[in-house]
């Protein structure tokens, strides 16, 4: 889910009607949300580091963040929901004495401000770490490293590989709500005003595939998973977007409000042992991840910039 700096961000294939809309009505007609009076968690302590994991632990449920992108959370063929962040989830949760996961639906651009009013416990949609979002939550270390890439027309005619390809060659650009991509292909030197913003990722194939765009940019994880099945469309080879001319590598993490380091910290003990057992990459692997998507980034370091 790609998660935006400011998705994306993001490996199961789906038919090419299924906006990211559609998935979230998927989400609520599933029953996803239990009960639906229940809205809001109670406010948690911040003494300590927060209360909120016993509380959950007691409960036995936690509600999770989702924003309905592929292959981040996302209602699959049979209506169930799923993707690398719930299935993630329920293995941590698991190990921490909660034994459901809820999913809560929500647009991206609604994530933090639906975890910090208390609509869900934990964001869990592959929401990328920078600096701007280490102000408003804290995160968890990265579960999945990812860079760019490309939706173009099949033989890429235009030669687009890079932003600066963007640029030069005066593309017509789309990429989706809020993501990342929007700031790569400014710094870049595209103007902001000539972009094509689009709900998702389907919505940018369409675009694409319509000749209504050159190009649209997403995350590799997300351009390779919705083009599979396209036979006007191909994704480009993956690339290191230049940020303050630096090649710029993202993690996606889960995030927390700030008051709960408490379970921040215990949630991140559990993923380092998934890293380290190898049952991090069994779990993220059905969704489309590979190998070179694995990271030892931390949120640290991705908080600096």
């Amino acid at each position: 889910m790609a998660p935006p700096h400011g998705k994306d961000r993001h490996t199961s294939g789906h038919a090419p009607g299924h906006t990211r809309r559609a998935l979230l009505a998927g989400v609520a007609a599933a029953g996803a949300l239990g009960a639906a009076g229940c809205s809001r968690v109670a406010t948690a302590s911040a003494a300590g580091g927060g209360d909120l994991l016993d509380r959950l632990k007691a409960q036995g449920v936690v509600r999770l963040g989702i924003a309905g992108e592929i292959p981040f959370g996302y209602i699959d063929r049979d209506g169930q929901l799923t993707g690398e962040a719930p299935q993630l989830a329920k293995a941590i949760f698991k190990r921490l004495g909660v034994g459901k996961v809820q999913p809560v639906p929500t647009e991206f651009g609604s994530l933090i401000p639906g975890l910090n009013s208390q609509q869900f416990d934990v964001v869990a949609a592959g929401m990328y770490v920078t600096p701007e979002r280490c102000e408003q939550v804290i995160f968890a270390d990265p579960d999945y490293q990812v860079l760019d890439s490309f939706v173009v027309r099949k033989g890429n005619p235009k030669g687009l590989h890079t932003y600066k390809d963007v640029v030069a060659k005066k593309a017509r650009f789309a990429t989706g709500t809020g993501y990342a991509q929007i700031q790569h292909a400014v710094d870049a030197g595209y103007e902001q005003g000539d972009i094509l913003i689009v709900p998702d990722q389907v919505a940018g194939l369409n675009a694409v595939e319509a000749g209504r765009v050159d190009v649209f940019a997403g995350t590799a994880l997300t351009t390779r998973a919705v083009v599979r099945k396209s036979a006007k469309a191909e994704s480009t080879r993956p690339f290191a977007p230049l940020v303050d001319g630096k090649p710029r590598v993202d993690g996606g993490a889960f995030a927390f409000r700030p008051t709960e380091s408490r379970l921040r910290d215990a949630f991140n003990v559990e993923l380092q042992l998934l890293k380290k057992s190898g049952e991090l990459f069994r779990i993220l692997r059905p969704f489309g991840f590979t190998e070179a998507e694995m990271t030892d980034l931390t949120a640290k370091e991705l908080c600096r910039g």
